[in-house]
């Protein structure tokens, strides 16, 4: 799911709607002065709420509880769980020595009817025998290792199905706790946007202001409103989406969050992508197909060794003969046309499961670079707004508010120190949603465990 994070929304609908507002407003404020007139229910234009009763209150809910649930309760983890302890249970089946086979035998004379003829001719007879294959020694070892590496694979896919999972769970919760956490910054910054309106419209009733400063005003106003609408769309979508991962009722308690704080990274760029090649479960599952194709190669070969059959017959005739007792040893020799052509395709796919284990390495390791360098970067960014850009915004803005009340200042002025305010504050927010979420992806890329 892309989050779009929206700071300026500037659509035609907006401008409309603010235009109404200020009419009504600025028409209370000068009648002498201002023809327009709008009726008074218009003038007043309340900030978008959600629907409180669709869902039960709910209290926050920490991160890491939350993975305990999706690790126990998503049903995508639970299906590759169980595709694995079914994959654990090929080796025995290919290791076992194939069935077993029990023949009867009733030879009959003079008559199709079982057992006809049997008391009055010497021909007549019942046996019981049992035969059994033998592969050549090595080969149900071979097929055993090569159903290993398969489970072995298997086994470590499903650990990348868990850290999907679980990773999606977290990039959705970033992205739900930025909208939580923005919302009272926009409410705060409406404040501050009353106050400007508030000395816009002294000015303008002394005669030292212009209509236009306060239309500027109540248009900023409409378009926070707007964006606070955007911010309850987009917290609704992201509930869904937690709740599917969850495998939770839609209907269930909407998800608070736990306001988020920035993590720091303690691992070096070297040691994280040391980790790419023992820790990665898509790199994991590679290597264990090598090893699969390894053995299978070495089967390919064995294969080209005849298989034995043993099998044992014992046959009661007439009361005045003895009884036959038959042995039997066969051999089957392989077709050795058929199995060189087994042995080199076993060969090319063991190439291929190489080439695909040194792609799948190299583009773990640029994804761990990468998120490496976005970790650093926001790190970077964060202290700038913390000890820089949000502390400078907001003095510059309480100097030109000061300012544009003593007619020192004007009005376009004290706007735009205003805008850069809401933007420094809603920037710091979705620059730490960056930081958490490359940390996120590391953790899924290298297997390291953060706080």
């Amino acid at each position: 799911m892309n989050f779009v994070f929206m700071h300026r929304l500037t659509s035609g609908a907006t401008r409309f709607l603010g235009t109404v507002v200020l009419a009504s407003v600025l028409s209370s404020l000068s009648p002498t002065t201002m023809t327009a007139q709008v009726p008074t229910d218009a003038s007043q234009t309340p900030a978008p709420m959600r629907d409180q009763g669709s869902h039960p209150a709910a209290s926050p809910s920490p991160l890491a509880e939350l993975v305990r649930e999706v690790e126990q309760s998503n049903p995508e983890i639970a299906a590759a769980l169980h595709a694995w302890q079914a994959a654990t249970n090929v080796p025995k089946q290919a290791s076992g020595l194939p069935e077993t086979e029990i023949t009867v035998q009733q030879f009959s004379v003079g008559s199709p009817r079982p057992f006809a003829g049997y008391s009055n001719s010497d021909f007549a007879y019942v046996g019981i025998g049992a035969s059994q294959d033998f592969p050549y020694p090595g080969k149900r070892r071979l097929r055993s290792e090569v159903a290993e590496r398969e489970a072995d694979s298997m086994n470590a896919q499903s650990d990348g199905v868990r850290r999907q999972a679980v990773e999606t769970l977290k990039l959705a919760y970033f992205q739900l706790a930025y909208l939580q956490q923005t919302l009272p910054v926009l409410e705060r910054d409406g404040q501050l946007l009353d106050q400007i309106q508030q000395v816009a419209e002294s000015h303008y009733r002394v005669g030292q202001g212009n209509q236009q400063d306060v239309l500027k005003a109540q248009l900023q106003r409409t378009k926070l409103l707007q964006e606070i609408a955007m911010h309850h769309q987009q917290e609704e979508q992201l509930e869904a989406q937690i709740k599917q991962v969850l495998s939770r009722s839609q209907s269930s308690s909407d998800i608070v969050t736990v306001p988020l704080s920035q993590t720091v990274l303690t691992h070096g760029d070297t040691e994280l992508l040391d980790r790419v090649r023992d820790q990665n479960p898509d790199v994991r599952s590679r290597s264990e197909m090598v090893r699969r194709q390894e053995s299978q190669v070495e089967l390919s070969r064995k294969e080209f060794r005849p298989d034995f059959n043993v099998s044992y017959t014992y046959e009661h005739t007439a009361d005045k003969f003895r009884d036959y007792y038959m042995a039997s040893f066969g051999v089957r020799l392989p077709n050795r046309h058929r199995q060189s052509a087994a042995l080199a395709e076993s060969f090319q796919n063991e190439e291929r499961a190489r080439r695909e284990l040194q792609a799948e390495l190299q583009r773990a390791q640029s994804e761990v670079e990468q998120q490496y360098v976005a970790v650093r970067r926001t790190e970077d960014q964060l202290k700038i707004y913390k000890e820089g850009l949000i502390p400078q915004s907001e003095a510059t803005f309480q100097s030109g508010l000061a300012a544009y009340q003593s007619n020192r200042q004007d009005f376009q002025t004290l706007l735009s120190s205003f805008q850069d305010v809401l933007n420094s504050n809603l920037e710091y927010q979705r620059v730490l949603v960056e930081h958490e979420s490359a940390l996120a992806k590391l953790e899924r890329l290298t297997g390291v465990s953060l706080p």
